[in-house]
């Protein structure tokens, strides 16, 4: 008798879901050869040999304002995705982080009888901590990130499995940067600034100038400095490039790079980051940064009434306190973003603290986690 092929369910809403969802898939095509995919990806996961059903570009908006522009596109997609999989049920449907549209659909599957299992916490610990009680009802299982959100799930008795953070995986323990300023040509003694402001077209949008002006000010202060910018996209080049225009800052020695965040950053001796998973990155390539946001005035003011805990970035929200400074909508101002980075990096003994602080997070976070996802998802699919 032959076993029946697998199917599994998936949805990945923005580039990092994209990347955790390939590595998934890898693993448990490794567990179970011939397993199927199918739902939402971007190119990773469908290179991995996923069936897309819908691109994943019509889910990566963020912000309240920003989502509310695009909402019945988005609850189309997600009617029609959920005729889908209870017409043809998967074995097992994956919603990869993007709650606000997996938690709806996974509610109404799991409803159905179909297991559903959530990769990557929702930030309840930082906001909406209500969320927790929809989550029981929609999620058969959660896969956490960070180890401080096993606790709160099974305080409430949801099925919960600490599976540490691929970047972790990836990125090396001690970066090399010597070899890194050869590769790019970059001498050893010149002053190095990596700005990265988001990988979506809004965030760029409302923090290019003032990551443009921070330059400027910064350049005062060191004027051999070179400046590199990783761009996620054309659109987001195409957007960088305008503003430079605008600040006529055409003759700033800014490189703008098409990807290579980790690169850029490794290069650095100091990083201007936008809040978000590049925060992370710095933090495990063990780099000094200031963490900054813009947005919407409304989605702003929404958020903050929402917030939980004093800070947004991941190496502060980690550490349990502030290890690097945050500096948000109308403070982030080209003087105080360039005051903060200059005022860290000039101090050698914070410089050589936070590089312990990051150097044990890293080794936290270090957990094979595709492989240990993995195993949390065989007994679902019958192994």
């Amino acid at each position: 008798m032959t076993q029946s092929v697998k199917v599994v369910g998936m949805v990945a809403g923005e580039a990092s879901g994209d990347l955790l969802g390939s590595h998934l898939m890898a693993a448990l095509q490794k567990e179970m050869p011939g397993i199927k995919f199918i739902g939402i990806g971007g190119p990773k996961m469908q290179a991995a040999g996923m069936e897309i059903l819908f691109p994943m570009e019509k889910l990566a908006v963020r912000g309240y304002v920003e989502v509310l522009r695009h909402f019945f596109e988005i609850v189309d997609i997600r009617i029609q995705l959920r005729t889908h999989f209870i017409s043809s049920p998967p074995d097992l449907f994956i919603g990869i982080d993007a709650p606000d549209f997996n938690l709806d659909l996974e509610l109404a599957l799991k409803e159905r009888g179909i297991p559903t299992v959530h990769y990557v916490s929702p930030s309840i610990w930082a906001w909406r901590g209500e969320r927790i009680h929809k989550i029981k009802r929609a999620v058969s299982h959660m896969l956490a990130l960070f180890p401080f959100e096993v606790p709160l799930y099974e305080k409430v008795g949801v099925p919960v499995t600490y599976v540490g953070h691929p970047l972790a995986d990836l990125l090396p323990l001690v970066p090399d940067r010597t070899a890194m300023r050869e590769q790019m040509r970059i001498p050893l003694q010149q002053k190095v600034f990596a700005l990265l402001p988001g990988s979506r077209q809004s965030e760029v949008k409302f923090l290019a100038k003032t990551f443009i002006e921070t330059a400027k000010i910064i350049l005062q202060k060191f004027p051999e400095a070179q400046f590199l910018v990783p761009l996620a996209s054309r659109e987001t080049r195409n957007i960088f490039e305008e503003a430079l225009y605008q600040c006529e800052a055409k003759s700033l020695p800014i490189t703008l790079l098409f990807g290579h965040a980790h690169e850029a950053m490794i290069a650095a001796d100091g990083v201007l980051v936008a809040s978000g998973t590049a925060t992370l990155e710095a933090a495990l390539l063990k780099r000094p940064m200031v963490i900054t946001y813009k947005m919407s005035g409304l989605t702003f003011w929404l958020m903050k009434r929402k917030k939980l805990q004093p800070y947004v970035g991941l190496p502060n929200v980690l550490a349990g306190k502030f290890v690097v400074p945050e500096i948000l909508q109308d403070d982030a101002t080209p003087e105080n973003l360039a005051q903060a980075l200059l005022k860290l990096m000039e101090d050698k003994k914070a410089m050589e603290e936070l590089e312990a602080q990051f150097t044990t997070m890293h080794l936290q976070l270090k957990q094979d986690t595709a492989q240990k996802a993995a195993q949390a998802l065989l007994p679902y699919l019958g192994r």
